[in-house]
């Protein structure tokens, strides 16, 4: 365990698979200027209401999926940055990444073949720094390590 007790959030750390083609082992690389993030669990819940519970609902979850919404600034020539951006033009399996996030306890959630979905790049104010904004949705099962 790195550490324990209450953190700031910025001991989460992003990284996406930055090589280029088929490769055998992912090119992993933190995505530079991430400044928030947040998450949504998706859970499919079947629910039944038997005899036997006097009327009381018994449920059981089914399914599950998982979104993370991050807002970033453009950063031209980081890897990472590069790689989400890139992405916005993508469709289809074309619009997957290996995608890691690293918790501060140290557990690491692997998520293979993400979609990644990129819903600003560069749009803004005048003034502004541009943003990069994405979401990076599960697509199947993330492998999960838990922290050593």
């Amino acid at each position: 365990m790195k550490y324990s007790g209450v953190y700031p959030c910025y001991e989460n750390q992003f990284e996406i698979d930055t090589s280029v083609g088929d490769v055998e082992e992912p090119e992993m690389n933190q995505i530079a200027d991430c400044e928030s993030f947040s998450v949504s669990f998706d859970n499919g819940v079947e629910e039944w209401s038997p005899f036997d519970q006097k009327g009381w609902t018994r449920r059981l979850v089914t399914s599950k999926s998982v979104t993370l919404s991050v807002t970033a600034k453009r950063n031209i020539g980081d890897a990472g940055n590069d790689t989400v951006a890139g992405l916005a033009w993508a469709s289809g399996r074309n619009a997957e990444k290996d995608f890691q996030w690293t918790f501060p306890d140290g557990t690491i959630v692997k998520f293979k073949d993400a979609v990644i979905n990129v819903t600003n790049t560069g749009a803004g104010d005048s003034t502004g720094a541009a943003p990069l904004e994405f979401e990076v949705m599960s697509n199947g099962k993330p492998e999960i390590i838990p922290a050593a």
